[in-house]
């Protein structure tokens, strides 16, 4: 963790929002204005053995129903989250010296959420997503280059086309906490946890 801001005030109970996303986005929009690269977050999963694991992923985008976020669906990561149905998702922000836990199951976004932020990507990052296949061994950077040249050939003169394999997925949050940092290791820590379509709140200890 980063040295303690002086500059944070106590967080307090009667300041948090009743809802999680609610206070997330509340987080996220300073995130966005001082923290480089804001939508970065740990996404922890775990294989057929239970052994953890963890990845950098880009959040792109969040609301009620919860975090969303998009890979290959034949990725190491996608079979994990498959099998097991559940996933935590960690958001660090060094220079606000706040952090925020998730956990919850995990589902795929319908077909069409997946088209509709696809379309929006960048041509490059589209035919990536043809040509890697993604967590497999390759022989060489000279067989991916060659995997991106036949996408590209496939594409060319028309919209790049959202892959079968490559889609959405959305954590619905059943847990969620607030950590801010505080002088002398005194931190911040509320936790809201899904009571129906309700929330509690409580205060952890440092």
């Amino acid at each position: 963790m980063s040295p303690r801001r002086p500059d944070n005030p106590p967080l307090r109970r009667s300041e948090l929002a009743d809802g999680p996303v609610e206070q997330f986005a509340a987080w996220y929009r300073r995130a966005l204005d001082e923290a480089p690269l804001a939508e970065s977050i740990t996404l922890a999963t775990v294989d057929s053995e239970g052994r953890p694991d963890a990845r950098m992923v880009l959040l792109k985008g969040f609301d009620r129903r919860g975090f969303r976020f998009f890979t290959n669906y034949e990725s190491t990561k996608a079979s994990q989250l498959e099998a097991a149905g559940r996933a935590a998702i960690v958001v660090y922000w060094r220079e606000l010296d706040r952090q925020v836990r998730i956990r919850g199951a995990v589902g795929r976004l319908a077909p069409e959420e997946s088209d509709e932020y696809f379309a929006t990507r960048p041509r490059a990052a589209q035919l990536g997503a043809w040509a890697s296949p993604q967590s497999r061994p390759i022989g060489d950077r000279a067989e991916l280059e060659r995997q991106l040249a036949e996408a590209e050939g496939r594409f060319e003169g028309t919209d790049v086309a959202r892959p079968p394999h490559w889609g959405g997925y959305v954590l619905e949050p059943e847990e969620v906490e607030f950590w801010q940092g505080q002088l002398a290791r005194l931190h911040d820590r509320f936790l809201y946890t899904r009571s129906g379509e309700d929330w509690s709140i409580e205060r952890l200890a440092p």
